[in-house]
């Protein structure tokens, strides 16, 4: 099929309903179409190179077009690209969930695929409320309820949204949802009333204990996003807080679901953020950076206990009654192992955490800028709060796009990154090396700049 980059712009606007976008605004302007990728950098349909500043929406680990994934990919399709897992196994979903079960923190070691975040999460809310109803659903038939953070995102389906609470992306649905009970998060940078990290850490348990303590019977399952909550503009946890999360659900006997969607596979320093804390869910969910940017795939993970409690005659009907026609795809799951064997081989969780320092050097810089009132980091996940008011921390209202523009002049510089309201985010390639991170910070320097001063002009016009 034959067409002109014209064509492609044109058909764009006429056919894609693009995710998380306003389509009004978006088709007044030329879009931004992607042909290729080659290590860091996207290439546009007109030829121009762009750093990927959010890794393809977070979940490029070694880069686009990796020679050895590519292979990896070619070896499984001269095989098979597809068969059920109803009924049936297939070889390369075997290998990496005995993978999976290696690599996870410990006793972590029964694998249900899926193919996104959302649906990880999903069965594992699923997996929670079944697990106390196949124990014994008379004692524990109050247990229906979910405790999540208040700006907690978890996904897009009706029960990943039924956890969420960012009012932005979830209030429309609320008819729709079951409840959830919400707890603080420790989003230190907006709590001075509260006091430092330390304070607000305390804060912050000492509700979900008070929680705990009057509504425990009720409640199948926490869910949290381990270390940093990543939508709702990378707050990062205070030291210690997700330690202390995973003690309170043991003491009150609560399933604890980590969700390591946004943070798994390196992201944060550690192959899986939970690590850092020694914090050993009942349940994981991984998805993103499991085949390094080449495939959907997702995965929910759970122990032992977990899984045991499923098992029974069918006329017990504790059988989970849950899949997906691309469960445990071949191809997916052939290039997640050699993801995996790469991030082992190239020492990249190493790697990660030596960038990581200097990163953070770079990111110092920014605090020049008046409007930069916080940089958050974990890893290679950094959250630029960007305010009007450094001391009040207002931030600049819906009709003060500053933030959009910081981002659309990133763009033109040729860097692709992506905001979260008033929060700029840079979520880089895994695999990116040190001076393309200079240049990215380099290049969200000027853009910030740039962005103020004209923000400035028309002020004082």
């Amino acid at each position: 099929m034959s067409y002109t980059n014209k064509q492609l712009e044109q058909w764009d606007k006429e056919y894609v309903w693009h995710p998380f976008t306003q389509m009004k605004s978006y088709i007044q302007n030329n879009p931004l179409i992607i042909e290729k990728g080659k290590g860091s950098y996207l290439f546009d349909i007109e030829g121009k190179a762009y750093l990927d500043g959010y890794a393809s929406l977070w979940v490029n680990v070694h880069g686009h077009s990796d020679p050895e994934l590519n292979s990896a990919l070619h070896e499984q399709i001269e095989k098979i690209s597809h068969s059920t897992l109803l009924g049936s196994a297939n070889v390369p979903s075997i290998l990496l969930a005995k993978k999976l079960a290696e690599v996870t923190p410990g006793n972590l070691s029964k694998v249900f695929y899926s193919d996104t975040g959302s649906a990880s999460v999903e069965i594992a809310l699923k997996i929670a409320y079944q697990y106390w109803q196949n124990i014994d659903s008379e004692k524990y038939k109050h247990k229906n309820k979910f405790i999540s953070l208040d700006e907690a995102y978890h996904g897009d389906t009706i029960g990943a949204v039924s956890v969420g609470g960012m009012d932005l992306y979830h209030r429309i649905f609320q008819p729709l949802l079951f409840e959830r009970i919400a707890i603080p998060c420790p989003y230190t940078y907006r709590m001075d009333e509260i006091g430092n990290e330390e304070e607000v850490k305390r804060y912050c348990l000492h509700r979900l204990e008070e929680l705990l303590q009057a509504e425990s019977e009720h409640i199948a399952g926490l869910i949290i996003e381990p270390l940093v909550q990543g939508a709702a503009g990378m707050i990062t946890q205070p030291h210690g807080f997700l330690k202390e999360v995973e003690r309170l659900c043991r003491a009150y006997d609560v399933l604890l679901i980590c969700d390591e969607v946004a943070v798994g596979f390196g992201r944060t320093g550690t192959l899986f953020a939970c690590e850092q804390e020694q914090v050993v869910p009942d349940i994981m969910c991984i998805a993103k950076g499991i085949t390094g940017g080449y495939m959907p795939l997702a995965a929910t993970i759970t122990s032992d206990k977990v899984y045991n409690a499923f098992l029974g005659n069918p006329e017990e009907q504790k059988t989970f009654y849950h899949g997906h026609t691309y469960t445990g795809n071949q191809l997916a799951c052939s290039i997640a192992i050699k993801n995996i064997e790469l991030i082992e081989q190239r020492e990249l969780v190493k790697n990660i955490q030596i960038k990581a320092k200097a990163f953070s050097q770079y990111l110092s810089k920014l605090y020049e800028l008046p409007i930069v009132g916080d940089i958050r980091q974990r890893g290679l996940m950094v959250g630029i709060e960007i305010v009007k008011n450094r001391k009040s921390k207002e931030t600049f209202s819906v009709h003060e796009p500053i933030v959009n523009q910081i981002i659309m002049i990133a763009r033109s510089k040729g860097l692709i990154i992506r905001e979260l309201g008033p929060v700029i985010t840079m979520m880089p390639v895994l695999a990116m090396k040190q001076e393309e991170l200079q240049q990215m910070v380099d290049i969200v320097y000027q853009s910030i700049e740039e962005a103020l001063s004209h923000y400035t002009s028309v002020q004082h016009n």
